[in-house]
C-alpha cells in the first residue's frame, strides 16, 4: 500500500478483512497513466497483489469513448484499475501502466464532490457505472463498495448506479437495504467462449442464477454481450445463451441490453498470444477502425449484431437493446434503427431510465 493511506476508513477496513495477508507500505511513483504499452509489466499482471493508493484524479469522469462511434455518454465511477478476473480479450492487459489491483481508498471522502458534480446538474441523468476498468463486484466482499456508494446513488433522482461483472459476489448488495436506482448487470458471451475464455469468471448458469437472485429481490438488472467473438458455431453457442436467459431471467425487469464486437489495440495482440497461448479469439478477420482498433471487418460486425438482435427481439421485444461504439451505417443495417449521434443513444437510455424509476 501506499505511504499515508493507512488514515483512510477503508484502509483499515481492507486490512482488517486481510489480517492474515503480508502487508508492506512504499512510496507511490506517480499518477496512474492510461497508455497503450507493451513492456514487461504486462507479463505479469500482479493479479495476486492488491495495491491500496489515494488517487489524486478525477473520480467520476466520461467513458473515453471516440468521436468517430456513436457513444451512450456513460459516467465512470473510478474506484480502482485493474482485475482479479483474467479474461482473455481484456483490454486491461495492456491499458494502464501500472500492475497490481490497484484500490482507490480514498474514494468515500471524494463522494461528496462526484455528489455535488451530479447534483449541480439535476436536469441531466448521469449514468454512471464501476465496471469499466475494473469488475464491479470482483472484490467486493473485501474492498465492500456495495457498503459505500449505493445509497448516495439510491437517494438521488438524477443518477442511477451500475455495477457490472462476471462474478457471483452479490452478497454485500442483497445485504443492502438500497435498491432503486442501483443496477446489476452481467457481461454474457457464448458458453463456448465463456469456458474458454473468461479464466477466472463464474459459468453463465451461475451468473443467471444470481441475477434472477437480484430481480428478485428488488434489483434492476442489465446484460451486456461485449464483446461478441466469431468463432466456431457462433450462431448455436449464442443461441444457447438466450435459452439459458429464457430460463432464469423476467425480461420485463431489464433495463438495457448493449451488444459489441470484440476489438482491440494493436498492442493487446502479442499480449494475448503470450499470456494466453491457447485462445483462438484473434483467429478472426481484422481491420484497423477509425478508433485505432483492430476490428471485425463491416459486414461481419453486422452479421454478428443483426443474429443477436433477431434472437433477443424473438425472446421479449423490449430489452433496450444498443449498439457499443458502432457508426449509424452498421446501427442501420443490423438493428433497423440509428440514433444518428451519441446525443441520440444517450437520450435513448436516458429514457429507459426514465421508463425505469420514474
Amino acid at each position: 500500500m501506499d505511504e499515508g493511506v493507512q488514515k483512510y476508513k477503508s484502509t483499515k477496513s481492507i486490512l482488517l478483512q486481510l489480517k492474515d495477508i503480508p502487508v508492506r507500505a512504499e512510496k507511490d511513483d506517480g499518477p496512474e497513466e492510461v497508455a497503450c504499452v507493451s513492456n514487461e509489466l504486462k507479463r505479469d499482471m500482479g493479479k495476486d497483489t492488491m495495491h491500496l493508493v489515494s488517487y489524486q484524479g478525477e473520480f467520476l469522469k466520461p467513458c473515453p469513448g471516440t468521436k468517430e462511434y456513436i457513444c451512450c455518454g456513460y459516467q465512470i465511477l473510478n474506484v480502482g484499475t485493474n482485475c482479479p478476473l483474467d479474461c482473455s480479450y481484456c483490454i486491461l492487459q495492456t491499458y494502464f501502466n501500472r500492475p497490481n489491483l490497484r484500490v482507490h481508498v480514498n474514494l468515500e471522502e471524494q463522494l461528496g464532490q462526484v455528489f455535488q458534480t451530479i447534483d449541480s446538474d439535476p436536469d441531466k441523468i448521469f449514468r454512471v457505472g464501476t465496471g469499466e476498468f475494473t469488475d464491479s463486484l470482483a472484490l467486493d466482499p473485501i474492498i465492500r463498495w456495495s457498503e459505500t456508494i449505493l445509497r448516495g446513488f439510491s437517494e438521488r433522482k438524477n443518477t442511477v448506479l451500475e455495477l457490472k461483472t462476471k462474478t457471483a459476489n452479490t452478497a454485500g448488495l442483497l445485504g443492502s437495504k438500497y435498491r432503486d436506482r442501483i443496477i446489476v448487470s452481467w457481461s454474457l458471451n457464448s458458453p463456448f467462449i465463456s469456458c474458454r475464455e473468461e479464466h477466472g469468471a463464474v459459468s453463465l448458469t451461475r451468473r443467471l442464477e444470481c441475477a434472477r437472485e437480484c430481480q428478485s429481490e428488488g434489483f434492476t438488472i442489465g446484460f451486456h454481450f461485449d464483446p461478441i467473438i466469431q468463432h466456431s458455431n457462433w450462431m448455436d453457442e449464442y443461441r444457447k445463451t438466450v435459452d439459458l436467459m429464457d430460463k432464469y431471467i423476467e425480461p420485463e425487469g431489464i433495463i438495457w441490453m448493449s451488444l459489441g464486437s470484440f476489438r482491440f489495440m494493436p498492442a493487446l495482440k502479442p499480449i494475448i498470444r503470450r499470456r494466453h497461448p491457447e485462445t483462438s479469439i484473434l483467429d478472426g478477420e481484422f481491420v484497423l477502425g477509425l478508433d485505432g482498433k483492430m476490428r471485425y471487418f463491416k459486414p461481419i460486425r453486422m452479421e454478428l449484431y443483426a443474429f443477436l438482435n433477431e434472437l433477443l427481439h424473438q425472446w421479449h421485444p423490449d430489452l433496450g437493446l444498443y449498439l457499443c461504439m458502432e457508426s449509424n451505417e452498421v446501427w442501420q443495417e443490423s438493428m433497423g434503427w440509428r440514433p444518428e449521434t451519441s446525443e441520440g443513444l444517450g437520450n435513448y437510455l436516458d429514457e429507459r431510465v426514465r421508463n425505469f424509476f420514474g
